[in-house]
């Protein structure tokens, strides 16, 4: 792991209706996130937000176009930070900056991915029931959807199935299950984690990726119970509890394979004191090595 790291802000709420998330990016620097990645003896290098237009600024027919150029920033920007050595750490946002993150992370090798959610994220615009765009960046990084986010940075999928593991899924769409239970990829519920618990959860995932020497964590925050993190885009009951979710990362960074990472669909709007953005800021530091002892 690099002793530098590259926060990238994307303060983009394009992908879907409800509206606040584009504020994530200045919630979680407010709560501290610099200093306290300091403290843990990283190097910091805050590049700032890109650049995302404000959604009242723009009509339905360009919200597409919006979101792509946002994605396709992000990609250069990933891949920029990977190839000076950087640990990029994209906060976001709503998911689907993932299009983004993601790709540029993964242009020059591949990475596995563990893929946090209550959601599959898994949809496209025959599925979805909403049309949501922020529901579709799991399926469009394997290939599937609407071929203007598919092909950012460069032609086609960026991830195979192998190399994905979903951890906390507990809210998919009728077709959307379909589609998750074709598709090859490793797939933990919340009812496999009550099952089984977190600490076999979290290392499996970890095994079924060690075939690659990096990963890339993408930390949706309404995969923790809205009761302990309120502020997200769209909370559903029955989630990750506090410690579960620091457990999770504290195996992770014991790992030692994480390169990358983002946070996304904070809401401040609607969060209560600035609540889940420090519980993503304290989740992070745990990924990043933060011990008890």
């Amino acid at each position: 792991m690099s002793d530098v790291i590259q926060i990238i802000g994307v303060p983009m709420d394009l992908g879907q209706s409800q509206r606040g998330v584009d504020m994530g990016p200045s919630a979680i620097r407010y709560a501290g996130l610099s200093s306290q990645l300091r403290e843990l003896g990283y190097q910091i290098e805050d590049v700032g937000n890109i650049e995302v237009p404000v959604r009242d600024t723009l009509g339905s027919d360009k919200l597409l176009p919006a979101i792509s150029q946002a994605c396709k920033t992000v990609y250069e920007a990933g891949k920029k930070a990977m190839a000076s050595g950087c640990f990029p750490l994209f906060i976001g946002g709503d998911h689907a900056i993932s299009i983004g993150t993601i790709g540029g992370v993964t242009h020059n090798s591949p990475s596995g991915v563990i893929w946090i959610d209550a959601h599959g994220d898994f949809n496209t615009p025959e599925t979805s029931r909403t049309g949501s765009i922020h529901g579709m960046p799991l399926a469009v990084l394997h290939g599937y959807g609407i071929k203007q986010l598919v092909n950012i940075g460069r032609f086609g999928a960026k991830l195979k199935s192998k190399d994905v593991v979903m951890i906390g899924v507990r809210d998919l769409d009728g077709k959307e299950r379909i589609k998750l239970k074709n598709s090859g990829i490793t797939i933990y519920t919340m009812r496999d984690i009550d099952e089984q618990g977190i600490n076999a959860v979290a290392r499996k995932a970890l095994k079924h990726l060690s075939h690659l020497t990096r990963v890339h964590v993408s930390l949706d925050m309404d995969s923790i119970d809205p009761t302990e993190a309120p502020g997200v885009g769209t909370p559903v009951s029955g989630g990750l509890t506090y410690r579960e979710a620091h457990l999770m990362m504290e195996i992770i960074a014991d790992s030692q394979s994480l390169t990358s990472m983002d946070i996304v669909e904070i809401n401040p709007i609607i969060d209560q004191y600035n609540q889940t953005a420090k519980m993503a800021i304290e989740l992070t530091v745990s990924a990043l090595g933060k011990s008890i002892l």
